[in-house]
């Protein structure tokens, strides 16, 4: 069992320090910093009010989405293979507005407020721009799940393109569907063609902004597609821990909520000037129970303010 780190964390304490390991650049985003705007349409499965009576997911409706690139960097090269790819996006209406925010990695890489906090302050650079690699060395041995999402990522070749990536929710999400009958559910966004990876080789090809060039020649070939899948819990599944997967995750029983098309690219301020908000949750679809998520909703909104 690890040892959780010690101290009061906040979640303006760890947006502090997500934009310290950055070098603090001004006026963006303290993670996923790097991006471009999007929209497109939203049409529901058949099915979809099987698993949630929410009309994000049940109704037809435009999207407004934001592919980006992990960490507070916005100048980030794209050939980076250590960070993560996100997509975050917003169905329904006013009324009935989710947001749901999803990465290139099916888990987090720490389990609690305080955890994440010790995990971003071990790799603060110092006054060389560089992190003390003996504290990251020995934070990551007494916190061994931290590294579950570092080590999926380096198992995986450099995606291709933001519109060939599977992108995974982290978080277990209360589901109450049109018949009152509440269960667990994950998303996964899965790309239509399915996913597209580079050979080292490829990588070193690539510009430092690869993926944006990429995504305008599908946009225009009318090539962007994801199923948007709710993966069916089991008893006894971790709802609480967003550090572990769920047991045997890659062969769930899923069902297809809806399909996104991607359509055309929107100004930067159309996702810049609010933001992706995980708390925003139509009704049938719940707040997840888990540490994380709590703070995740009040550090968006601190972010934002800080950016602004």
């Amino acid at each position: 069992m690890s040892q959780p780190a010690s101290g009061a964390a906040t979640p303006a304490l760890v947006v502090d320090a997500l934009k310290a390991v950055a070098g603090n650049p001004p006026k963006v985003r303290a993670s996923f910093a790097k991006g471009c705007c999007v929209r497109g349409t939203y049409t529901p499965s058949d099915r979809a009010a099987e698993i949630t009576r929410s009309l994000s997911f049940t109704k037809p409706s435009r999207v407004l989405a934001r592919f980006s690139v992990g960490g507070g960097n916005p100048k980030v090269p794209d050939t980076n293979s250590l960070v993560l790819r996100g997509f975050s996006f917003k169905l329904g209406d006013d009324e009935h507005r989710s947001d749901i925010l999803v990465e290139s990695a099916p888990v987090h890489f720490a389990r609690t407020l305080d955890q994440m906090l010790a995990f971003l302050k071990a790799r603060i650079p110092g006054s060389d721009g560089k992190p003390d690699m003996e504290k990251v060395k020995a934070f990551s041995a007494a916190n061994p799940e931290t590294l579950n999402q570092a080590n999926y990522i380096a198992a995986r070749r450099l995606p291709a393109s933001f519109a060939a990536t599977t992108y995974w929710g982290v978080h277990s999400f209360p589901a109450t569907n049109a018949k009152g009958e509440t269960r667990f559910i994950k998303f996964k966004v899965v790309p239509v063609g399915g996913d597209v990876t580079l050979t080292e080789e490829e990588a070193k090809t690539k510009s430092a902004d690869f993926l944006r060039d990429d995504l305008e020649r599908r946009v225009a070939a009318g090539d962007v597609r994801f199923n948007v899948m709710a993966l069916l819990d089991r008893p006894g599944d971790p709802t609480m821990d967003v550090t572990v997967r769920w047991p045997d995750e890659d062969n769930r029983e899923e069902m297809r909520l809806g399909t996104i098309v991607i359509t055309a690219f929107e100004a930067d301020e159309a996702c810049d000037a609010s933001i992706f908000n995980p708390a925003n949750l139509a009704d049938g679809i719940d707040h997840p129970p888990d540490e994380i998520f709590t703070a995740r909703r009040a550090a968006y909104t601190i972010s934002l303010a800080k950016r602004r």
